[in-house]
């Protein structure tokens, strides 16, 4: 275990579940607080540790090694430049991983445990889902691997991204001035986590929003649409299992269901809500339907 996988076990995964616990007591003084989706979050905290490591491979491993075996040239981590490369290109990939996680459903298997939050708090920001590794999320970064970077580099730069975005799930910050559409702010990842049709699909960035901006999805919190948190439909359950294993349970009744190649491809690789029949919840249809009742 290198000395960055240490901190990460031993110091920030403490330090995260202590300050949502301290955010919790606060909160629960004020208002009601979900306790009991705080100890799904829990769960899914040591439940996500213990997979990494019982199983500390994923299946992008052969392809990470290949690409680093195949670098075009070793990139040294010796100065700013170098630093800065790794900076902006793990936040390119991260951006990509991130929409692909939104927009293709097999991804989305895993990725929907992080919004299945009915409120969003310091504890959903640990509430990520154990399959990412079964998943082939590391695909995503093969491109820094292949470029010259280690692939403990890029692994530890995604780690430290994580890490600060947990901050950023805290709804009782405001909006944070001139930093708005430039860093990836509470603001801002608050509609990430809104089930409102109006906010959907938007605000993948990490640490920035240049690409959100760039390609089109960066969205403003408006003042007069409250955020409505968790998923299009619900989940309730707090039982930790079928909060893990709901999307893909779902995937695997569409995917018995299916009665082409087409469906299912389309199951697999289409957003989620995708039906073959064309009469789905996809992100589109719902903002068609909520545009066609508006009149």
């Amino acid at each position: 275990m290198n000395p960055l996988q240490k901190f990460l076990l031993f110091v920030a995964a403490p330090a995260v579940l202590v300050f949502a616990l301290i955010e919790a007591v606060v909160l629960s003084r004020r208002q009601r607080y979900d306790w009991r989706a705080f100890g799904v979050s829990a769960f899914d905290l040591v439940a996500r540790i213990a997979v990494g490591v019982l199983l500390p491979l994923s299946i992008a491993t052969p392809l990470v090694r290949w690409a680093y075996q195949h670098r075009l040239t070793t990139i040294p981590l010796d100065g700013w430049q170098a630093v800065l490369l790794l900076f902006v290109g793990q936040e390119f990939c991260y951006y990509w991983y991130h929409r692909a996680a939104h927009r293709v459903r097999w991804f989305w298997g895993n990725h929907a445990v992080h919004h299945s939050p009915n409120e969003l708090n310091l504890s959903a920001a640990f509430r990520i889902g154990i399959f990412g590794r079964l998943t082939g999320t590391a695909l995503f970064f093969v491109p820094l691997m292949w470029l010259g970077f280690d692939p403990r580099t890029v692994s530890a730069v995604l780690s430290l991204n994580l890490l600060y975005q947990f901050w950023i799930h805290a709804t009782w910050i405001p909006k944070l001035g001139w930093l708005e559409g430039i860093l990836n702010t509470p603001s801002a990842h608050r509609v990430h986590h809104a089930a409102n049709p109006e906010y959907l699909d938007a605000n993948y960035g990490g640490v920035l929003l240049v690409f959100d901006r760039l390609f089109g999805t960066y969205v403003k919190e408006r003042d007069d649409l409250p955020c409505r948190y968790g998923l299009v439909h619900p989940l309730v359950s707090y039982n930790p299992l079928k909060v893990e294993f709901a999307q893909w349970l779902s995937l695997a009744r569409d995917l018995a269901g299916a009665r082409s190649l087409r469906a299912v491809v389309g199951h697999l690789f289409m957003p989620p809500g995708w039906a073959p029949h064309g009469e789905g919840h996809t992100t589109a249809e719902l903002r068609a339907r909520q545009r066609q009742a508006a009149g």
